[in-house]
């Protein structure tokens, strides 16, 4: 059997010490340290000293990072050895018992102590919560068949790489859905995301750039595959989770594209593109298709929001990103290739990429859009889509809607009381005519 590292071994025992003590203060760790060891060893206090600069309070139920802190020193190491060569080597004497806990949230999230606590919350038993989280990965090498726990679909996109959607089956689907609604709501996305945030839209993001000189939109690639396992693990400790469970959330909200589903990857876009896309897919990441991804892609964002709004305001610009769509409006000296290549390298910084081939610098002179919303002197819908709504609600009065339902829309009525909604949310004068058009319809059975 393989021996243990000594180094890992006490470090994790003085990390359960450190939680221990009855207060985070420097006398308390050291006595707490001193009784686990057995001794008053003098280079325990560099440690505790380390621990104390790097979390100004207990990092409550976060043993093992706080273990990794010690271990990666270069005090722990020398001590154990200068103690072995004296014929006295260091021995954990007695590991106290922490229990573990919730840290003081920041935000009002539910109190979650352990695998039980969040079996409960989740409304699953205990026994199917591993199953869920597959924190083995055995999903990965699974045969396609029942056993997954995602449904796959390819999109294919004209001169574009396919897009992968995930979509979980209805017990999984039900477990994030609830994850969602008893933990993740309490949580708030940066003011700048307007994308997958209650009370905000596509169309409060576009206006915010109503009557710039210029409006500059950057595309990040591959949005949702590119927010990795680690990052969503900090996310979780963030709100304040305990290591074992914040293990079982990533888990839970993360995921492996399985080998059968990535080789049949259809074709489509560059080699360079395609090969990112694989390499993000094959690596524990964020499903596009969960009803969690959004809002967890939202706080994986949150720096780099703040870093872009903080730029873009001393810019005396305007920064909003809706999901992976980044916008950046401001005066005509707004110097925008500069712009591109700093907001670009702040992307990266942060773990994404953008999509140059959808970058655009627009100007005033020209339609500007945002998020499919001209945003010139006010917020509308582009003429030709105005237009084409606007005949076929014509078609619809004059021949009837069966006749008029050319494309076969499931439900048309809806879809066009969508569509009309839609204009006259972006601009109610137009879209009171369209109403009008809408209103006049003779539908079947009326």
């Amino acid at each position: 059997m393989r021996r243990a590292d000594p180094v890992a071994h006490v470090a994790r025992a003085l990390a359960w010490a450190f939680l221990a003590a009855p207060a985070w203060t420097e006398p308390e760790l050291r006595r707490s340290a001193w009784t686990t060891l057995g001794r008053r060893h003098r280079w325990v206090t560099p440690l505790v000293r380390l621990a104390l600069v790097v979390h100004r309070t207990a990092p409550t139920g976060q043993p093992a990072e706080l273990a990794r802190l010690l271990a990666g020193t270069d005090e722990l190491p020398a001590a154990l050895h200068r103690a072995a060569r004296r014929g006295a080597p260091v021995r954990v004497r007695v590991v106290p018992a922490v229990p573990a806990r919730t840290a003081s949230p920041r935000w009002p999230v539910p109190e979650v102590a352990g695998a039980p606590d969040l079996a409960r919350l989740l409304g699953v038993p205990l026994e199917q919560l591993d199953w869920l989280a597959d924190a083995q990965g055995r999903q990965r090498r699974t045969p396609a068949g029942p056993l997954h726990l995602y449904r796959y679909r390819w999109v294919e996109r004209p001169g574009a790489v396919p897009r992968l959607l995930e979509a979980p089956t209805p017990l999984l689907r039900h477990v994030l859905r609830r994850l969602l609604d008893e933990v993740l709501v309490w949580v708030p996305a940066h003011p700048a995301a307007h994308g997958f945030v209650r009370g905000r839209s596509a169309l409060s993001h576009a206006r915010l750039h109503v009557g710039a000189a210029q409006v500059v939109s950057l595309d990040l690639r591959h949005f949702f595959a590119a927010v990795t396992a680690a990052r969503v693990r900090g996310l979780w400790t963030l709100v304040g989770y305990p290591e074992g469970v914040t293990a079982l959330l990533t888990g839970l909200t993360t995921h492996r594209t399985p080998v059968h589903v990535l080789t049949a990857m259809p074709p489509g876009g560059d080699a360079s593109a395609r090969h990112l896309l694989r390499a993000r897919l094959r690596a524990p990441h964020l499903p596009q298709g969960a009803a969690s991804s959004p809002a967890l892609a939202n706080l994986a964002c949150a720096r780099l929001d703040r870093r872009l709004a903080g730029y873009a305001a001393a810019l005396g610009a305007t920064y909003s990103r809706y999901a992976d769509d980044l916008t950046i409006s401001g005066p005509a000296d707004l110097a925008a290739p500069r712009l591109v290549r700093a907001v670009s390298a702040v992307v990266v910084e942060e773990g994404f990429a953008v999509n140059p081939a959808k970058t655009r610098v627009q100007r005033s002179s020209a339609r500007q859009q945002v998020t499919g919303v001209v945003v010139n002197a006010r917020t509308s819908v582009p003429r030709e889509e105005e237009d084409r709504l606007r005949a076929v609600l014509h078609d619809a009065v004059r021949n009837g809607p069966d006749a008029a339902n050319r494309a076969a829309v499931p439900d048309f009525r809806a879809h066009l009381e969508g569509r009309v909604g839609w204009v006259s949310a972006v601009n109610p004068v137009r879209g009171a005519r369209l109403r009008r058009q809408l209103d006049a319809v003779v539908w079947p059975g009326r």
